[in-house]
């Protein structure tokens, strides 16, 4: 038998795991009460807790990291020696650019670039992941979005690693970052039709996406108005625009339920309204196109249904039914386009794309050469 060191033993215990001393603690839940004897490593600020966290992270160092040093280096050139060190992603068009992101050969990070979608036109570096990596033991771009006159970038980026993102502004004319910058958000973003005002998402201690604000270019953040506070610790919230570019979209999103709210997108400053209050054990994910929304959702269907609303009549009261739930298909995804809309669908766990052309009412399913195949949908930002 060998005797368990204590939770700080000498420096020479690394052949042994730590082990974290028990504190029971009753938790009363849902009418149940529970017996948690380790409720007490939830203490960030103890320095019991932070030096058992640091006996961990040396036992792995001694007898997973160390020992394995030169196998790890081994793999890491197997691994990157499959991947091209100079590499291009397929374009995207949107309002008369083309965007992409490319690697150049020994660097490690993108280089996001666009072009103008005229012939011959110079390409424009946006953002170099490599020279704003700099200095950083780690970086991560994690979302940025285009003014929608086409001058400003707004972008995301962590720096520690936890997620965690702050946003900047840059003018792609002049190449200067704005001084507006926004800390602790969930890289959530997205623009108001006037190219000022951003809504965005932000963090709880749980690193829980719970708030939605409103920014104006040019204005002190700390004066940024708080939209929607998500008070539920069950549902994350996040903001986006309609791919229509008439709404801005706040979702809010659990496991098991959906709710969302709209405004126009021309009008930042005004309030937004509850598509259709949350209800318990339904998703319902809706997409503006023309006069109506489509709704895709499993309310009072298993494997869910498409659903019509007048733009006006968002009520569940009003939905209509334009495709019903079927036992042998699962309706994934729905992407909406002006003159038609696709639906993808998975039957005999393949997916399938069918396509909706709004002018004839006819439809028909995309045909591919193989019977097996991988297929999905893709960056389609362009709406028209």
């Amino acid at each position: 038998m060998l005797s368990q060191p204590s939770a700080m033993p000498s420096q020479n215990h690394h052949k042994f795991p730590p082990k974290a001393k028990k504190i029971p603690k009753k938790l009363k839940k849902h009418g149940h009460i529970r017996t948690d004897n380790y409720c007490w490593l939830n203490e960030r600020e103890n320095p019991e807790v932070v030096a058992y966290l640091k006996e961990e992270n040396d036992y792995t160092e001694t007898v997973f990291n160390t020992p394995t040093k030169e196998l790890q280096k081994t793999l890491f050139d197997e691994m990157v020696g499959r991947i091209p060190q100079k590499d291009v992603s397929v374009p995207y068009t949107l309002r008369g650019y083309s965007y992409y992101t490319r690697y150049e050969e020994g660097k490690e990070y993108p280089v996001y670039c666009r072009k103008k979608t005229e012939k011959n036109a110079p390409e424009e570096i946006m953002l170099d992941g490599n020279k704003m990596a700099e200095g950083h033991h780690f970086f991560e771009i994690n979302n940025w979005e285009i003014s929608p006159d086409n001058q400003i970038i707004a972008y995301s980026v962590d720096t520690v690693s936890r997620r965690q993102y702050t946003i900047f502004f840059k003018n792609l004319k002049t190449g200067k970052t704005y001084p507006d910058k926004i800390p602790n958000t969930s890289g959530d973003l997205a623009w108001s039709n006037n190219n000022r005002t951003i809504f965005y998402s932000v963090k709880d201690t749980a690193l829980r996406p719970y708030k939605i604000f409103r920014h104006t270019l040019g204005e002190l953040v700390e004066n940024d108005r708080l939209i929607f506070h998500e008070k539920d610790a069950s549902f994350d919230v996040s903001v986006y625009k309609s791919k229509s570019k008439k709404f801005m979209v706040i979702t809010s999103e659990s496991t098991l339920s959906t709710e969302y709210q709209l405004l126009d997108a021309d009008k930042p400053d005004g309030k937004f309204n509850v598509f259709t209050p949350r209800m318990k054990n339904v998703e319902y994910h809706i997409a503006h196109q023309g006069n109506r929304f489509l709704i895709r959702t499993n309310y009072k269907a298993k494997n869910f249904r498409l659903m019509e609303t007048p733009m006006d009549k968002t009520g569940v009261e009003n939905w209509k039914e334009l495709i019903p739930n079927r036992k042998d298909v699962l309706l994934e995804e729905v992407e909406v386009f002006d003159k038609f809309f696709v639906v993808a669908e998975r039957k005999n766990g393949l997916l399938r794309f069918r396509v909706f052309n709004m002018n004839d009412g006819t439809d028909h399913y995309l045909q591919f050469d193989e019977p097996d195949y991988h297929v999905y949908f893709d960056d389609n930002y362009a709406y028209e």
